[in-house]
C-alpha cells in the first residue's frame, strides 16, 4: 500500500471573492491584510462603454450583434467583460454602434483615468520596481 497525497488543485481567482457573485465568502479578511484596490479590468471598461452607448441608443444586443456580424452571446460576453474581444471585434461592435474604434477606447480610457483617480497613485519618485518606465509584455 502507498499513501499517497490527495490531488487538490491550487485555484487563483482573477476577481476577489467579494466580487464574485453567487459565490459565498468563507471567512472574512481583516482590512489591514487586504490587497490595495486595483485598476478596473480593460475588459471591464470596453464592455461598459459598449453596454451603455448601446442603451443610450435603445437597441438590443441581437440588433448591434447583427449589424456587426457577430453572434449575440459573444457581444454579451464582452458587454459583461467576460471575453477580451479582439480589435476587429470591437471595431465591429463600435462600428455597429456608430463609432470609431478610437472613439471606443476613447471613452474606456476616460472611464480608467475617471476611476484610477479615486485611489491615490504611486508616486513615480518612487518607483516599484528598479524599472522607471512603461513596459508592455504580450
Amino acid at each position: 500500500m502507498s499513501s499517497q497525497a490527495p490531488n487538490r488543485a491550487r485555484v487563483i481567482p482573477l476577481r476577489p471573492p467579494s466580487a464574485r457573485p453567487g459565490v459565498p465568502v468563507s471567512s472574512p479578511v481583516p482590512a489591514a491584510s487586504r490587497p490595495a484596490a486595483r485598476e478596473p479590468l480593460w475588459r471591464d471598461l470596453i464592455g461598459d462603454v459598449l453596454r451603455r452607448e448601446r442603451q443610450a441608443q435603445e437597441r438590443t444586443l441581437k440588433d448591434v450583434a447583427d449589424s456587426a456580424r457577430i453572434s449575440m452571446p459573444y457581444l454579451s460576453e464582452v458587454e459583461r467583460g467576460r471575453k477580451e474581444a479582439s480589435s476587429e471585434v470591437l471595431a465591429a461592435a463600435a462600428q455597429a454602434l456608430g463609432l470609431s474604434l478610437g472613439d471606443l477606447l476613447s471613452q474606456a480610457q476616460g472611464e480608467l483615468v475617471r476611476l484610477a483617480g479615486r485611489h491615490p497613485a504611486r508616486s513615480r519618485a518612487t518607483p516599484a520596481s528598479q524599472y522607471d518606465g512603461l513596459c508592455l509584455a504580450a
